[in-house]
C-alpha cells in the first residue's frame, strides 16, 4: 500500500471514529443528511473519507451482530460501562475484522491500538486489543493476511 492510501484510510477511520462517537452519543434521524453536514466538515473533500464512510455505513448496519460480539469477548465488563470512544474503536476494529476480509486482522487491531493511544485513555489499549485478540482467535483465518 502506498503512503498515500495509508493516510488516506487513516484519515477515514479517524473521521469514522469521530461519527461514530458522536452517532452512539445522539443518532440522527437521517443518516445522509447528517453525514452531509458532517463531511462538510472535514479538512480533506468528502471523497478523500471513501474508506471511512465504508466504515461508518458498515459498522451502522452490522451494529447487532457487532455489538452482540463485544458483549461476548468483554469478560467481566457491563457494556453499558465501555467508553463511548473505547466503543466506536472496537465498532470499527470489529467490523473491519468480521466483515472486510480484504483487511488482514492485525491491520485492524493495530489501527484501533493506534486510535485509542490518541483518542483515548493509557488503559484502553489493554482492554481493546484483549478483546479484539480474543476475536482474532475465533475468525478461523490467517490473521496476517487478507482473503
Amino acid at each position: 500500500m502506498s503512503k498515500a492510501a495509508f493516510v488516506q484510510r487513516r484519515d477515514g477511520r479517524v473521521a469514522a471514529l469521530q461519527y461514530l462517537y458522536a452517532w452512539s452519543i445522539n443518532t440522527p434521524k437521517n443518516l445522509a443528511d447528517d453525514l452531509f453536514v458532517f463531511f462538510s466538515g472535514c479538512e480533506q473533500p468528502r471523497d478523500h473519507y471513501a474508506f471511512g464512510e465504508e466504515l461508518i455505513h458498515g459498522v451502522i448496519e452490522h451494529i447487532v451482530a457487532i455489538d452482540a460480539q463485544i458483549k461476548t469477548l468483554a469478560q467481566n465488563w457491563e457494556f453499558e460501562r465501555i467508553a463511548k470512544i473505547d466503543l466506536a474503536i472496537l465498532r470499527i476494529a470489529m467490523f473491519e475484522m468480521m466483515f472486510r476480509k480484504d483487511i488482514p486482522p492485525v491491520v485492524s487491531i493495530n489501527e484501533a491500538i493506534d486510535l485509542s493511544k490518541e483518542f483515548s485513555n493509557a488503559d484502553a489499549k489493554r482492554f481493546i486489543n484483549g478483546i479484539l485478540d480474543r476475536l482474532k482467535g475465533q475468525l478461523g483465518r490467517d490473521a496476517r493476511k487478507a482473503e
